[in-house]
């Protein structure tokens, strides 16, 4: 190859997935939404049993984990910040975490004010 060539397309562009693996995260993404679903259903919906009230107080942080993961892997591959830079997911995830940390705080927050109102 020639020193002062300019680099040809295939030599800048990265790694990309291919797409048999985009089926397979479309896959994923569908089975995690069936469980999304599937746990309401068991839950709340018409086919809610006894062991769907034992979930109850677990419902809303298990819809939490199951789309965080949806969100996590929607942003990895579709939005490729797995072949991008770390620069980018860097200024795409901190202020995922700093208002994160923000709405932790304010729930908190508003917890104790309830509970010292309560008491006092």
């Amino acid at each position: 190859m020639d020193a002062h060539a300019p680099p040809t397309a295939a030599e800048h562009e990265p790694d990309h997935p291919s797409t048999g693996l985009y089926v397979k995260i479309g896959v994923v993404l569908f089975v995690l939404t069936a469980l999304e679903v599937g746990l309401y259903e068991f839950t709340y919906g018409g086919h809610a049993s006894t062991g769907g009230a034992a979930l109850q107080p677990f419902f809303v942080p298990l819809l939490l984990l199951l789309s965080a993961a949806k969100f996590a892997l929607v942003a990895m591959f579709y939005m490729h910040l797995k072949q991008d830079h770390r620069l980018f997911t860097g200024v795409f995830v901190f202020p995922l975490i700093i208002a994160t940390v923000i709405i932790l705080a304010l729930i908190v927050l508003e917890a104790y004010h309830f509970a010292f109102a309560r008491s006092g």
